[in-house]
């Protein structure tokens, strides 16, 4: 298992995240369920963490969730990727994309990140 400290860096709790959304905790719970962000328990007290870098500003410059997100979560996760190899692979540079997968997706390049997932199948 690759260090995910070191590939990701930054990470929220869910409350951290609910205020850099500015939300209620449950309805980062429900982004977390419904797949709009992944995580894993880490830290010294084990909480459920997501990486701060799936948090952007958007175009009025509230933050949001990168849109493209889901989508590629569920690809990876149909592909029957657990949460921490879906972690993984979007923060491990990727030669066909030439950058992160989450990169490519914060850069718009959605299509070619779901189609690089694809081949994971």
């Amino acid at each position: 298992m690759t260090d995910l400290d070191a590939l990701v860096g930054e990470w929220l709790t869910l409350p951290d995240l609910a205020e850099a959304l500015d939300i209620e905790v449950g309805k980062a719970r429900g982004l977390v369920r419904d797949q709009h962000v992944v995580g894993i328990k880490r830290g010294e007290r084990t909480t459920f963490q997501v990486p701060a870098a799936f948090v952007l500003p958007d175009v009025e410059g509230r933050p949001g969730i990168i849109p493209t997100l889901r989508g590629t979560v569920i690809v990876l996760s149909d592909a029957g990727f657990t949460e921490e190899e879906i972690l993984e692979w979007l923060f491990t540079p990727n030669d066909e994309l030439g950058e992160r997968p989450v990169d490519a997706l914060i850069n718009g390049k959605r299509a070619a990140v779901r189609r690089v997932a694809q081949t994971q199948l």
